[in-house]
């Protein structure tokens, strides 16, 4: 595996494990494990907007990161990946960054709180939208 896509897998992994996380708290009923000063996650993860149709949005989180752990695991064995991974992969992840912005922007103006959580997925998956250019560039997709 190139070393591009490690970093990839790992901030994939990372992104699972905060998305996991976030749905326990949620369908669980808990409150965020959120240091105090760092943000708010409680009025962030119970507010109208951490569900879409009812369902979480951190088990969307969870889907786009398995998604991604899936292309990078098996693009070299499955046939639909060897021609398609990358644009695959660049698909999911800009579809990603921008729910991720839309998102931000909604804790920021419209809740007027943050999470930490919520941020280090921003930022994972910028991340990977991020190693998914490089790897557009150098396939000259």
């Amino acid at each position: 595996m190139k070393k591009l896509n490690i970093y990839a897998l790992i901030a994939a992994i990372i992104g699972l494990l905060d998305s996991a996380y976030l749905t326990w708290v949620k369908l669980s009923h808990n409150e965020v494990l959120c240091a105090p000063g760092l943000g708010d996650c409680f009025t962030v993860n119970t507010s109208r907007y951490s569900e879409v149709f009812g369902i979480p949005v951190a088990i969307f989180g969870m889907a786009t990161y398995l998604a991604i752990i899936a292309i990078l695991l098996y693009e070299s064995r499955v046939d639909f990946l060897k021609e398609n991974g990358t644009l695959a992969l660049f698909g999911i992840s800009l579809i990603g960054v921008l729910y991720s912005i839309y998102l931000s922007y909604l804790e920021e103006f419209v809740l007027h709180a943050w999470c930490p959580y919520c941020i280090l997925s921003a930022i994972v998956i910028t991340i990977i939208f991020v190693v998914s250019i490089v790897r557009l560039k150098r396939e000259g997709v």
